[in-house]
């Protein structure tokens, strides 16, 4: 996580690492806005897979 700007000691990071995170737990957040996968309403680890499988390829289809 980049330091913040009024640091006195400026930390390095990763410029690029970081932005590969941000775009990870943004996928988790658009995963979580069906209602169903963020209260994991299904009962079976299989039908809670076939929904997040069913969630992502539906943001990958948005992308395209």
């Amino acid at each position: 996580i980049p330091p913040r700007s009024h640091r006195k000691e400026q930390r390095a990071y990763d410029r690029h690492l970081y932005k590969i995170r941000h775009l990870v737990e943004s996928a988790f957040l658009k995963l979580k806005q069906w209602r169903g996968i963020s209260t994991r309403y299904a009962k079976k680890a299989s039908s809670y897979l076939a929904a997040v499988q069913l969630r992502c390829a539906l943001m990958w289809a948005e992308i395209l």
